[in-house]
């Protein structure tokens, strides 16, 4: 369980294939706060912790998670929200986010208005049944955002300076692919209306 406030950026330092799984090897400030078995999102996707290696360690994604995600984009240097499951003991800043990503959206603009940077996203709202509301939640690449705006397959959201500096946000470009993790009462709604 997660809140979708970014701790850090990290960076992949390796990729490992092995059959159909991928391993990712991941530079960050808190590795060595880690152990294995725990569980951290990465743009928004839960994985769990394999291995530690100084600064490093080390996650795998099997084949599902590859095909709903845009982890399978990731390169060596490329720079990877994070965030530590969350703990009980504390306020919840963003909103319950689970590290469940529903699919992947494709960025159609990003533009910089007044000081904050808007982000159009289109996605395949046929392919999932997925639907976002004008002021509800939505998780990007693993950040916790308020819906700007929302039509039939598409959504925009508002970043502030904040996060745009302080998570991956600000390298996406029209074209970048971003995960997706739709608000979790959104979906049970929907899925009691279908009934």
């Amino acid at each position: 369980m997660f809140t979708g406030i970014v701790e850090k950026v990290g960076k992949v330092t390796a990729i490992e294939k092995d059959q159909t799984n991928v391993h990712f090897w991941i530079e960050s400030d808190f590795t060595n706060e880690l152990k294995i078995d725990q569980s951290v999102a990465h743009n928004g996707v839960c994985l769990t912790v394999v291995d530690f290696n100084e600064n490093k360690y080390k996650v795998t994604a099997i084949q599902e998670t590859l095909n709903k995600t845009n982890l399978g984009d990731l390169e060596v240097d490329s720079l990877i929200n994070l965030e530590r499951c969350l703990q009980f003991n504390g306020r919840i800043d963003g909103h319950i986010v689970q590290g469940h990503v529903d699919q992947t959206g494709v960025v159609k603009s990003v533009e910089n208005k007044d000081g904050s940077n808007i982000i159009t996203i289109n996605y395949d709202e046929e392919l999932y049944g997925n639907v976002t509301v004008a002021k509800g939640s939505i998780c990007i690449n693993g950040v916790s955002l308020t819906v700007v705006d929302s039509s039939v397959g598409e959504l925009s959201v508002a970043i502030i300076p904040y996060t745009w500096e302080f998570t991956n946000l600000h390298t996406l470009k029209a074209g970048s692919q971003v995960n997706l993790e739709f608000d979790i009462l959104g979906k049970y709604i929907k899925r009691l209306m279908v009934k």
